[in-house]
């Protein structure tokens, strides 16, 4: 599942770049589009957060909070050229991507 979710949010980017060229009108559908699915993505990831069953001899487990920032992140680039508040440059900020995080070792007791 979340390989799934994973690849929605890159075919959501990459319809972002691609449409750069876009006319106008085109673009903004296009981009609706985008928030649309960045929606379903964050239910998708809250479904399968819920669903998760992580065990603690698990190494790895998938972090679903860093997921929720990320599209967040994506949302507001979105949301912040259909609808600029100001002519100023914004903050670049760079979406972290990695959403493995490291499960501590279990210490069993005595």
């Amino acid at each position: 599942m979340p390989t799934t979710i994973f690849r929605c949010l890159l075919l959501s980017l990459a319809i972002v770049h691609g449409s750069s060229y876009a006319a106008s009108a085109h673009e903004q559908d296009q981009l609706s589009l985008i928030q649309r699915q960045l929606d379903t993505i964050e239910r998708l990831a809250t479904r399968a957060e819920a669903a998760s069953t992580a065990e603690p001899v698990e190494r790895y487990r998938f972090d679903y909070p860093r997921l929720s920032k990320d599209i967040q992140r994506i949302r507001q680039g979105v949301q912040g050229y259909l609808s600029p508040a100001r002519a100023q440059p914004r903050d670049p900020g760079e979406l972290i991507g990695d959403y493995r995080l490291d499960t501590p070792p279990v210490k069993s007791s005595p």
